[in-house]
């Protein structure tokens, strides 16, 4: 499952015109962000931090496939909230059911950055599944 929820109004999002970078926390890793490449693929809204994070390699849970049924995608903006899409009625639905929530929290797949700023966001320890990316051990 992937893409957009029928059940759901399409939330209103304005893509990127320019480059920018997002730095994923606790990993504390850089990715940059290239507008005419996106969407990268079918995780959440064209352009979303889900979307993002999966291309660059960043785990980040989505047990509904990113068309925001469900909160595991749950996120904290630390840097540049301002700069991201507006919060629809269903994802605030969603976020009502995510652990330890916070003005800044979002989905990471309904949340999509213009651009016009870069970003720091946080992915917090509970939404780490740390099974996929942890090391193997030898």
């Amino acid at each position: 499952m992937g893409g957009q929820n029928p059940y759901i109004q399409a939330a209103e999002i304005r893509l990127p015109t320019r480059a920018f970078r997002i730095t994923f926390l606790p990993m504390n890793k850089t990715v940059e962000v290239k507008p005419e490449e996106l969407p990268y693929g079918d995780h959440g809204q064209p352009g979303s931090i889900l979307d993002i994070a999966l291309h660059h390699g960043i785990d980040l849970d989505h047990a509904c496939g990113g068309v925001c049924a469900c909160s595991t995608c749950h996120v904290i903006v630390r840097e540049g909230l301002d700069t991201c899409s507006e919060t629809s009625d269903d994802e605030e639905d969603q976020l009502d059911e995510a652990y330890g929530i916070t003005p800044e929290s979002r989905l990471g797949c309904q949340c999509v950055p213009d651009g016009t700023r870069d970003l720091v966001v946080e992915i917090p320890e509970w939404n780490r599944n740390l099974s996929r990316e942890g090391k193997p051990q030898t």
